[in-house]
């Protein structure tokens, strides 16, 4: 066998999908989804062809025209990261038809009970397949390197609705036949049920299939946007407010990087148990809900999922190893995005904490430096507990430094030319670096080129950002450090994302008596800015200032992103006398861990797992 990538069984030696037809039955109140993956080959094949699974319950794999069964061997062994494999021997076959069903264990899915939902009538069910779980839902080469077209028919309850990642075909009735063997025609034809049906005609790794079900509403934001969330007005109206400028960002972005080629750019609103910020699914980006902050910050995490239009999904990672092609290319473009509707000095803001954020990087990697580099060697490493900010934040200052050497005119060429090279590509680092050394001549004579790629750290020529506002909070901070707080008329037109620089570049440790007359005069602990809100928390753990785990506890309980998780509960367990912490980590996550997404409930194991 010859893997193409550490994180699939797919090999080197089989073709690669082209195409996947799916049937999928809902049916909630077994938290279970049957279906049928009809898998299309570019010609016809013979010989052992092997798929990604984990926790799936293959009932039968089948040729597509006659029927019968084809012969297959699941893996005895599940390995804890891929899963396990499926082995079918085709003979001549340009296709193959399996049958599936979900198990409560699918690490892809969330399945939301009535009572977790905003409006608490409805059930939910949402994805979130990277870097490595769409195999749970069906069969599948999981692996950025195979690049598939798909069509999905949906059987939900009458009551609810389904949107996608692709195209929206129709809203129809079930009929007979259609399903392919995913269930019994008088299940899937029976009365309340209702078919939405999708068509995916551009390839997109499978990381990008998303799906959510439940009860849905929308409102119109622009001629290319609508945003859905769960059907609660004011989370809705909220939204719309928030992302209302999306479509000048749009435009930003063709004018930087080139044509839109996804048609739509609609927006859903998870429930707060989305384990991320934002995920790039194409045509139907999903977001957290604390993206929603009322004074249109948020709209930057929209930015940067819109970036990766072209940065991701337009060419993508060929494995995770290089996952900063994805990262770090978006995080520059959003930020051109956002200097271009925002402004410089909100762009150094964002660029300073993205900074931070990469210096405590090194600091959590100091044991395992293979992770700050930007080509990375990740096989035998489950990628969502080494997700991290380096390959966004050395990935941008590794593209702003070539910025820096050639200029920004000759920079946004090569940018457009690239895309334009690679879009509906996946591609490795290396790929990349002779592309650049190709069309920015002497280019490795300038940069040291591998230094960026292969180093470990932060190479000397990255670069803090200069601007006044930048330079007045970092002076500030330290300022704290002295025993003075900032004055009222200092941060009197301060948002979230002062406050959260400030926060960021105080010491990691001061006097409890220091962060409770922070708190006192600014009520940090109560924003309703969840950036600001956590790094306060994060304070207040670090200095044992115990008068906040109430708002710790109430913290961890409402949200799932691991933004927030992971450092929260980091705090909380890691280093030495901890005892007390640790009791009290454990006891909270042992009631909120339902509420969590699988890959939160995950991450959120290991680290305890790792300091218990």
């Amino acid at each position: 066998m010859a893997p193409i990538d550490p994180h699939s069984y797919t090999d080197s030696t089989h073709p690669l999908t082209t195409h996947i037809a799916l049937t999928f039955y809902f049916d909630f109140p077994s938290s279970t989804i049957f279906s049928s993956t009809l898998i299309s080959l570019p010609a016809p094949y013979s010989g052992p062809f092997t798929l990604d699974t984990r926790s799936l319950s293959i009932t039968s794999v089948l040729d597509p025209t006659t029927r019968n069964p084809l012969p297959f061997t699941l893996a005895t062994a599940t390995d804890p990261i891929l899963g396990q494999s499926i082995t079918i021997t085709l003979s001549n076959q340009s296709q193959v038809l399996i049958l599936s069903k979900t198990t409560p264990s699918s690490s892809a899915l969330q399945w939301l009970s009535p009572p977790q939902t905003f409006n608490k009538a409805f059930p939910f069910v949402y994805t979130q397949c990277q870097s490595i779980h769409a195999r749970s839902i069906f069969p599948c080469q999981d692996t950025p390197a195979a690049r598939i077209m798909y069509t999905a028919k949906l059987n939900v309850p009458r009551y609810l609705s389904a949107v996608m990642a692709a195209k929206h075909v129709e809203r129809r009735d079930p009929v007979a036949g259609e399903s392919l063997g995913a269930c019994e025609d008088p299940v899937w034809c029976e009365e309340g049920r209702v078919v939405e049906e999708f068509v995916m005609e551009q390839p997109v790794p499978p990381y990008l299939f998303a799906f959510a079900v439940g009860e849905l509403g929308f409102r119109e934001v622009g001629p290319r946007t609508r945003v859905y969330a769960e059907a609660v007005p004011g989370v809705l109206d909220a939204a719309s407010r928030e992302f209302a400028g999306t479509e000048e960002m749009i435009r930003v972005g063709e004018r930087l990087f080139g044509p839109y080629e996804w048609e739509r750019f609609d927006l859903l609103v998870l429930p707060p148990s989305f384990p991320y910020g934002g995920m790039e699914n194409p045509r139907m980006v999903f977001l957290t809900p604390t993206v929603i902050k009322g004074d249109a910050t948020g709209a930057q995490v929209v930015a940067h999922e819109l970036a990766h239009s072209w940065t991701g999904n337009l060419i993508t990672n060929k494995t995770n190893d290089h996952f900063w092609l994805n990262e770090g290319f978006t995080t520059y473009a959003e930020r051109r995005i956002v200097e271009a509707v925002q402004g410089e000095d909100r762009t150094a803001l964002n660029i300073g904490i993205g900074w931070r954020g990469l210096v405590e990087e090194m600091e959590r990697f100091k044991d395992n430096m293979e992770f700050t580099k930007l080509k990375t060697n990740q096989e035998g490493v489950d990628p969502d507990n080494v997700y991290s900010q380096v390959p966004y934040e050395k990935g941008f200052q590794f593209l702003w430094r070539i910025e820096r050497q050639i200029g920004r005119p000759a920079f946004d060429v090569f940018l457009k030319k690239y895309i334009a090279t690679f879009k509906f590509q996946s591609i490795d680092t290396d790929m990349f670096i002779e592309f650049l050394k190709a069309n920015v001549t002497g280019i490795e004579d300038q940069i040291d080129l591998k230094l960026w790629v292969e180093g470990t750290g932060i190479p000397p020529d990255a670069m803090e950002p200069v601007s006044n506002i930048y330079s007045k909070i970092v002076s500030l901070a330290n300022e704290f450090k002295l025993g003075r707080m900032p004055k009222e008329d200092e941060v009197a037109d301060w948002h979230g994302q002062e406050w959260e620089l400030y926060l960021e570049n105080l010491p990691k440790s001061v006097e409890a008596s220091q962060v409770s007359a922070l708190d006192a005069r600014y009520r940090l602990s109560e924003s309703k800015d969840y950036e600001v809100k956590v790094a306060f928390l994060q304070l207040a753990i670090s200095s044992r200032c115990r008068d906040y785990y109430n708002e710790v506890e109430k913290t961890l309980k409402e949200v799932g992103r691991m933004k927030y998780l992971r450092p929260l509960y980091t705090a909380l367990v890691q280093g030495t006398g901890k005892e007390e912490e640790n009791i009290f980590a454990k006891r909270v996550f042992s009631e909120a861990c339902d509420c969590y997404h699988p890959i939160a409930r995950g991450v959120v194991e290991a680290i305890l797992a790792k300091y218990s």
